[in-house]
């Protein structure tokens, strides 16, 4: 069976439980690798001895099954990447942005993720090949990080190339 390579970079995610419930969705889609950057927290930080049972929490376990590295510099890891032939595509809602379900995917692909309430920022869109968006009928213009990262790789992943 081909496997369609997903990487994700999580990008100033704040939320503990956004980011265990993001290698919960990430074992079970079958990702790559995660990449934790700037202040988003990983498995094994703790700053006050119960932070780190936050993510174990909502990941149950999937954290000692999804690698995962953190890299302080969000740009390092994606020029980095980007060296590596991985195709590089933004979860931002932008003028520009293609609805995620119009999507043709090229694999490998590294998926960016950005901050719960800023997104992703002006300096790290640039960076990105394309800015794909998932389609909002409410009255809300966002999901969940944790909710949409769920949303985005399982829609990669059937998108066929």
């Amino acid at each position: 069976m081909f496997k369609k390579e997903i990487y994700l970079i999580l990008d100033n995610i704040r939320s503990r439980e956004n980011v265990g419930s993001i290698f919960r969705t990430a074992d079970a889609a079958g990702v790559s690798k995660i990449y934790l950057c700037g202040i988003t927290p990983t498995p094994e930080t703790s700053d006050k001895g119960q932070e780190t049972s936050k993510i174990s929490k909502t990941a149950l376990g999937a954290e000692n099954y999804v690698p995962y590295e953190y890299i302080r510099n969000t740009w390092r890891i994606v020029t980095r990447l980007k060296k590596e032939g991985i195709n590089i595509v933004g979860l931002e809602l932008a003028k520009d942005s293609i609805n995620i379900f119009d999507f043709k995917s090229k694999f490998p692909l590294a998926l960016i993720l950005g901050n719960e309430v800023k997104g992703l920022s002006s300096n790290i869109l640039k960076y990105c090949e394309k800015k794909i968006s998932i389609p909002m009928y409410g009255k809300k213009e966002s999901l969940n990080v944790s909710v949409a990262t769920g949303v985005a790789v399982y829609a990669l992943l059937d998108r066929r190339p």
